[in-house]
């Protein structure tokens, strides 16, 4: 809610998507005194199902934050209170006004003349982090450059044009970038000016999957050191807590059961022996195993069209749309987004969407619509070596599975011991919808589709 002592345009939080009620505030870029820019990224959102920069609607100068970290907040809700040029125009003005009686007979045209002093005071001053970049980067010193945006404000273009008109630098020689901008830093510090606060190095937003342990306490008793392994402790950020409310709710609601097979796999490894050079030349991505999965797990969900299906109480509601759902592990979590639509595409058009989907999640760039709609899970186990796993359901969905490692094993073949590629599929079912004589028929199709691949098969 906005706060009647601090003067600010509410910023809220947006209505990022048609299920999505609230958002937990992950992490503020901003702080107050900041001078942001419109679409200047003002904090992190955390959803149920992603991480996502919010903009600012606004120019202005931010004043006040309305939320905390880890507060989570309604759609709609005002988080911060942002300050924009004409109100802080508007502030000086009225403190123009207040003068004395006499004063004030003076007529408008004093009055006028203060409310620019005024405004110029309060814009002339704040310098955007393109100006002070720019700035530095030419070794200028602001105070000598005229402003003619808002209130006398200094723009970009005010410094180009000041670095074209050929005038001298007003810095000393020798000085480096750096040097002009923590001067520049200091100077704007004691004026009043609002800079940006310039950006921490990267950490780990958990430290579960850290690859070395962080260093233990020292503790020492009556002055002598105490051995053991000692305890550190993780705090649980908020998308952890979603993940792990999700995970409790599938748990908690599904009956899980759970089947696996096994896969001859050998003419699929040859097959993409043969084709993945090619593929990275005329696609400049990797064709994995996974698209081929895919494909052959679209063929039977389409001939049962139940496993595409979610519980509704009452009813039992079956997509039409087959969207794959993909578990991708990153750091820190592992999300699940979805190819859309996967039925229609083709081996190479799902090779993209992998390529592409696990790209944007490992670097952080989902969005919203990228996590939205799945229908079915497939999560691809194999690539870290498990050859066996029960996977949890992907709540609300009916089924998951996983591919796990091609191991090759001796074979009977006709009374005859070969050596083939093969590989196990895992699927975990929600009970209450399917059973065991749906499923096995199920995993028979996408057996049989996977070992239907030969050399002749088209990806396009």
């Amino acid at each position: 809610m906005n706060d009647q002592a601090t003067k600010g345009t509410g910023v809220k939080v947006p209505h990022l998507a048609e299920s999505l009620v609230s958002a937990t505030i992950g992490k503020w870029l901003k702080q107050p005194g900041d001078y942001i820019e419109q679409y200047d990224v003002l904090c992190e959102l955390i959803t149920d199902k992603v991480t996502v920069e919010m903009p600012s609607p606004i120019e202005g100068r931010l004043v006040k934050l309305l939320a905390e970290e880890g507060y989570t907040a309604a759609v709609g809700e005002e988080i911060c209170l942002i300050e924009e040029p004409h109100q802080a125009a508007g502030s000086t003005a009225e403190a123009a006004e207040a003068v004395s009686q006499p004063q004030r007979a003076q007529g408008g045209q004093a009055r006028r003349e203060a409310q620019a002093a005024g405004a110029e005071a309060g814009m002339s001053g704040r310098y955007s982090p393109a100006v002070l970049k720019l700035a530095a980067e030419h070794g200028i010193a602001l105070s000598e450059v005229k402003g003619t945006g808002l209130g006398g404000r200094i723009t970009r273009k005010d410094v180009e044009a000041y670095v074209a008109s050929g005038k001298p630098a007003a810095v000393e020689e020798g000085k480096t970038v750096a040097a002009v901008n923590a001067e520049a830093t200091a100077e704007a510090a004691t004026a009043g000016v609002f800079l940006p606060v310039p950006p921490k190095g990267p950490v780990r937003s958990t430290g579960i999957h850290l690859s070395e342990n962080p260093p233990l306490p020292k503790i020492e008793v009556e002055g002598q050191p105490l051995d053991g392994r000692g305890e550190y402790l993780i705090d649980v950020t908020p998308i952890r807590n979603t993940i792990a409310s999700r995970m409790r709710q599938s748990v908690t609601e599904i009956p899980h059961a759970w089947t696996m097979i096994e896969v001859d796999v050998t003419n699929l490894v040859l097959l993409r022996n043969k084709v993945k050079g090619e593929f990275m030349k005329q696609e400049g991505i990797n064709i994995t195993y996974l698209a081929f999965l895919l494909k052959a797990v679209v063929g039977a969900i389409k001939d049962y069209p139940i496993m595409n299906s979610v519980w509704a109480v009452d009813k039992i509601i079956v997509k039409r749309d087959i969207n794959l759902a993909l578990a991708v592990g990153t750091e820190d979590f592992v999300v699940t987004p979805v190819i859309q639509k996967a039925d229609q595409m083709n081996i190479a058009g799902l090779a993209r969407e992998i390529d592409s989907l696990t790209r944007k999640a490992r670097a952080g760039k989902l969005t919203l619509s990228d996590m939205q709609g799945g229908t079915f899970t497939v999560n691809n186990t194999g690539s870290f070596g498990s050859i066996l796993s029960y996977p949890i359901i992907n709540y609300p969905q009916a089924a998951i599975l996983t591919f796990e490692s091609i191991v090759k094993k001796p074979v009977v073949i006709q009374d005859m011991i070969a050596v083939r590629s093969m590989v196990n599929l895992c699927l975990s079912l929600d009970h209450r919808i399917l059973d065991g004589v749906i499923c096995g028929r199920f995993l028979q199709r996408v057996k049989e589709n996977l070992e239907a691949y030969n050399q002749d098969t088209k990806l396009y």
